[in-house]
């Protein structure tokens, strides 16, 4: 079933964004269940109760959260030169734009990161949801129209599409456990990447694609 927020959305901007990092940093500092409405109210600087005319419940909060997190990653491929057909040149285009994301919303990132460990039964499963469409559309959007020309003649593709993709999830999956806030995230990171994204290329391309 989609809930329609009607009321939030006819918020003001200003409104509807301080509401949001309010409830975002008071998930990331308490998870789901030791949450606190009040905290978030208190926060955002709305009266008391008033969040509750906007979302039903907490749980109905949570959930929109994680949409509104899927709508800010959305943000990044949209800004995606789709024409580069050079896996590993995307990849770095990719990586430049997430990175300029998540320092523009950083509680967004660091919702996400919490969530992933989320064990609350309200909420687990939709998180779980939220997690698998999250990796399987950035695969799927981030390898379509690759130029696979350009791989050795002598490699299984498939394969070695899944050593790429395991890789990148792996690398992030570090990087995501080693901050404390998204907002503390650099460019050293991309740089390190490089390093992996040079090695793969050099082992998967061929010798005049590389």
């Amino acid at each position: 079933m989609v809930i329609i927020y009607s009321k939030f959305n006819s918020l003001k901007l200003e409104k509807r964004e301080r509401i949001i990092n309010a409830a975002l940093k008071e998930f990331v500092r308490n998870g789901y269940e030791k949450a606190s409405t009040n905290e978030i109210i208190k926060e955002a600087e709305i009266s008391k109760g008033s969040l509750f005319n906007y979302f039903n419940s907490k749980r109905e909060l949570y959930l929109f959260l994680l949409d509104y997190v899927v709508e800010v990653i959305d943000k990044i491929y949209a800004e995606v030169d789709w024409s580069e057909r050079d896996l590993f040149i995307r990849m770095k285009e990719i990586g430049l734009i997430k990175l300029k994301i998540m320092k523009k919303y950083p509680h967004a990132f660091n919702f996400l990161k919490t969530a992933a460990h989320e064990d609350a039964s309200e909420v687990k499963s939709e998180v779980a949801k939220i997690g698998k469409y999250l990796v399987e559309s950035g695969t799927e959007r981030g390898y379509k129209n690759i130029d696979l020309t350009k791989f050795r003649e002598d490699i299984d593709i498939q394969k070695t599409m899944n050593i790429i993709v395991w890789t990148i999830l792996s690398f992030a999956e570090q990087q995501r456990d080693k901050v404390n806030s998204f907002e503390d995230i650099d460019m050293e990171v991309l740089k390190e990447w490089d390093g992996y994204f040079d090695i793969m290329k050099r082992c998967f391309y061929k010798k005049e694609e590389q």
